[in-house]
């Protein structure tokens, strides 16, 4: 069992403000050099890589005079599911409604359960609430900060429905294990891909695994939208559902056969993720080389650094150490380091979700313990694909004198 470090943050204690993201290049042009980075010239946690390819196909858009949903999207559908390696994919305007929509195809509702991991964002557990059914928070492995396959046996009911997997930091969960409970139990897995845009499982893309995979395309993701989300499955009447759902519950125009949403993709942010798809695996590949680098040149006392399982082809959307006791640092002293350093961090996540007031009245005693102490211990260290090996090198430095 992991341990807490001392002086650690604690909910109601002061945070340091949030900072915005702007846009670079995917060559980072206008990057200051490095010695000159401080409190007022940061590092950025993340930083949305837009070239003027993606200004060019909106552009194009613009001038086609169709703005909404239409063949962009189509096209970024059926390109996306090929990616992924799945037979259907139906885009929407977020993460969450992915994740919203997939529950509520499968009919998932009031009286049901769905088991959660309890270290992620909350995105995971509140779709499960806006179906009306009960999310049931489970413990994570202290090494990969993902789902626990024997926490999951623990909280098996008659009243479990499905199992929502997340891939946390770009990291596959154990989807082999995971998976095979679900089918002795005949419950439904659906993948939490929101953070890992090509990352592979035993040399399979994630997204392909489950009854449906779930991404979403917020600006700081491994590719964005802009905002936006897309349901992967091989189900096509799951997906034909799911755009019922997403377009008012209806397939014809003006025949509504069930109450739907209006979750849908516009063209410009298909035409924005049709180029970002083409790049991905560039921008994971910078991501990994980036994490490599910290790997090698970070202290090995005081931190623990990321661990990836020997199956999983890890995307890096977050590089994420942790504090060990002796440091003696709290994540806010570490953070307000970096910060006079000029390095922003973050935390990822500061809340395990039983903790979380809007779930107060649901967790009947939750415990878990990983989680818990991650929350107080993990640190996001800056990894995106605009970095330069210069700048892996200056945070390297700055950790090592301050570790």
């Amino acid at each position: 069992m992991i341990s807490v470090p001392r002086g650690v943050r604690r909910r109601g204690e002061s945070r340091l403000p949030r900072r915005t993201y702007s846009i670079r290049s995917v060559h980072g042009a206008g990057k200051p050099d490095v010695p000159g980075y401080g409190a007022d010239h940061m590092i950025p946690i993340a930083q949305p890589i837009i070239g003027q390819e993606e200004i060019n196909a909106v552009q194009e858009v613009i001038t086609s005079g169709m703005l909404a949903r239409g063949s962009y999207v189509d096209q970024f559908e059926q390109e996306f599911a090929q990616y992924c390696g799945t037979k259907c994919a139906v885009a929407m305007n977020s993460g969450t409604a992915a994740l919203h929509s997939t529950l509520y195809a499968l009919g998932i509702a009031q009286g049901d359960e769905v088991i959660v991991p309890d270290f992620t964002f909350i995105a995971t557990a509140s779709s499960v609430r806006m179906v009306g059914a009960t999310p049931v928070f489970v413990d994570i492995n202290e090494k990969s900060y993902n789902i626990q396959p024997e926490a999951i046996l623990e909280h098996i009911t008659p009243k479990t429905r499905a199992v929502i997997g997340v891939h946390l930091y770009g990291q596959p969960f154990d989807v082999r294990a995971v998976s095979e409970i679900c089918e002795d139990h005949g419950l439904v897995l659906i993948e939490d891909c929101a953070q890992a845009h090509g990352a592979r499982y035993e040399g399979r893309k994630v997204g392909s695994f489950g009854t449906a995979g779930c991404f979403s395309f917020y600006p700081t993701k491994n590719m964005t939208t802009s905002e936006g989300g897309m349901v992967t499955t091989d189900d096509p009447h799951l997906a034909m559902k799911l755009r019922k759902i997403i377009d008012h519950g209806q397939d014809i125009k003006y025949r509504h056969d069930l109450i739907g949403f209006n979750f849908r993709m516009t063209n410009i942010e298909a035409a924005i993720g049709r180029v970002q798809l083409g790049k991905l695996d560039a921008m994971n590949e910078r991501r990994q080389k980036n994490a490599a680098y910290l790997q090698q040149h970070l202290p090995a006392s005081g931190i623990v650094l990321p661990y990836c399982t020997p199956q999983s082809h890890h995307v890096y959307h977050q590089f994420v150490i942790r504090l060990e006791e002796k440091l003696g640092v709290s994540q806010d002293d570490f953070m307000r380091m970096m910060h006079e350093r000029g390095i922003q961090t973050a935390i990822h996540y500061p809340i395990p979700l039983h903790k979380q007031p809007v779930f107060a009245h649901a967790v009947n005693g939750t415990r878990c313990p990983v989680s818990e102490t991650c929350a107080c211990s993990v640190l996001s260290l800056p990894v995106h694909p605009s970095i330069s090996e210069q700048e892996c090198r200056y945070i390297c430095t700055q950790i090592s004198e301050v570790v």
